[in-house]
């Protein structure tokens, strides 16, 4: 493709109007150039190449070249027990603790399901801290066994933070600044310090920020002597084996997916990608790489971007890989696209409040309905062990379930038909859980999603809720 094809601000176009996006930037590299630039929508006035945008997930690759930096040091080896750096690091299992290196932070094998533990990082803002993290390891049960399989997970790069800040002997968002952003030119990103998520997700750079993350990943001689050509090479190496997906088989003609040290590997008609994602309440990013080819895109969305962003790094890898082929923004919209089911009807308008002005509400009890009431959820304060503590306590004459440490994890409880369900105070119905009594003494109440397709990082299944005393 030659440098400075039009093709990229059509799909840019096309993007912003299939999907409706209040804004979004797009940049492309080639050999080293920058061929496109291309921004659309407004923030405070109109979006431009040193707009901020959460760059979510691909703030994991930032925090590896960080351990990379300091493994070229010698102050850290990527086959260091994490209990070298941070003695009080504790897994479910004494043997994984004992056994888990600085590179199982980075590679998605723990043990743990999807995006366990997330409620301590998401929804923001929130109280928990990076030891409250760190601490609540500790009790979450593994799925499988450590290092038997791929689940995708932010908890572990936020430990991996940490050990950079011990190996480093600073804190990590300070690491970023002087190991990232000041040798390679990145002048616009943030790192938040007071982010728990910083490590996983919390960074915030501009399109050319990106831009030129992307120049100097591609060409070594832009930054000679930032990171030596063994960590290069650690960093894009295929560490774990991930699931190669249908559509990937389809659009990719890909054979194989794997992670490296914060990035996904694969291949893209023959030629060899190295991506990722972010994702992060309404801003998305999308960075992939034809290493070979020294081609790089990347998109940041604000919106509801994931389809969008899905859509338009194809067709722009495209351009590269298979032109023949012809395909678009919108023939790619139209493959993903998919009829939207609408709520079931027993989810649409039949749950009712619990009323605490009912008789027997000091017991958390019932409402006005022909349908036989469950056993009541007992009210009190209630305890998780690594999420915290819980209320379930009458309010203004409902019932509402709250958790102390995380102000957007707020609702009502509801009855719905013979279950209760907590309606979230601003979390959309997608994120409403059930709410199921344990009896026992003391009772507990565990929480399970509604909505089989919900954001993993809800990861209510692994809450149990014991009752510790009576509401205030």
């Amino acid at each position: 493709m030659a440098a400075g094809s039009p093709a990229f601000a059509p799909m840019l176009d096309s993007t912003v109007e299939q999907y409706r996006l209040p804004g979004i930037a797009m940049a492309v590299v080639e050999n080293g150039e920058v061929v496109f630039t291309g921004t659309r929508g407004e923030r405070g006035g109109a979006i431009d190449a040193d707009t901020h945008f959460r760059i979510a997930s691909n703030s994991k690759a930032m925090t590896a070249a960080v351990l990379a930096r300091l493994v070229d040091r010698g102050r850290v080896a990527w086959d260091d027990p994490v209990i070298k750096h941070l003695p009080q690091f504790r897994m479910f299992d004494p043997w994984v603790t004992e056994h888990m290196q600085v590179r199982d932070l980075l590679i998605h094998n723990s043990g743990l399901g999807l995006g366990a533990g997330d409620l301590m990082l998401w929804p923001e803002p929130n109280q928990y801290t990076r030891a409250d993290i760190i601490a609540g390891l500790a009790h979450l049960k593994p799925v499988t066994s450590f290092r038997s399989g791929y689940a995708y997970d932010n908890l572990m790069y936020v430990v991996a933070g940490e050990v950079a800040a011990a190996a480093g002997g600073k804190p990590i968002d300070q690491l970023l600044r002087e190991e990232v952003f000041a040798p390679l030119g990145m002048a616009g990103c943030q790192a938040p310090a007071e982010l728990t998520s910083l490590a996983a997700g919390g960074i915030r750079c501009s399109l050319r920020d990106m831009t030129r993350w992307m120049q100097v990943l591609l060409d070594p001689k832009l930054a000679p002597g930032w990171l030596s050509d063994t960590q290069r090479r650690a960093l894009w190496t295929a560490h774990m084996p991930m699931p190669l997906g249908e559509r990937q088989r389809a659009w990719d003609n890909a054979h194989f997916s794997a992670y490296g040290y914060g990035w996904r590997l694969s291949d893209l008609d023959g030629q060899w990608k190295v991506a990722h994602t972010g994702t992060l309440s309404g801003s998305y990013s999308s960075l992939a790489m034809l290493p070979d080819r020294k081609v790089g895109v990347v998109i940041l969305i604000d919106g509801e971007g994931e389809d969008a962003r899905t859509v338009l790094m194809q067709a722009a890898l495209k351009q590269y890989t298979a032109p023949e082929q012809k395909q678009t923004v919108a023939s790619y919209a139209a493959q993903l696209r998919t009829p939207v089911e609408p709520r079931p009807a027993w989810l649409r308008g039949a749950a009712h409040p619990v009323s605490t002005d009912h008789p027997a509400a000091t017991q958390g009890v019932a409402l006005p309905t022909s349908v036989p009431s469950p056993p009541s959820p007992p009210t009190g304060l209630y305890r998780d062990p690594w999420l915290g503590q819980a209320r379930l306590c009458p309010e203004n004459g409902r019932l509402r379930f709250t958790v102390d440490k995380s102000p957007t994890l707020r609702g009502t409880v509801m009855q719905l038909d013979t279950r209760w369900l907590v309606q979230w105070d601003t979390l959309g119905a997608d994120a409403e859980p059930w709410l199921q009594v344990e009896p026992g003494s003391p009772p507990a109440l565990t929480l399970r999603a509604i909505d089989p397709d919900i954001d993993f990082s809800y990861d209510f299944q692994d809450l149990h809720f014991t009752r510790t005393g009576d509401c205030p």
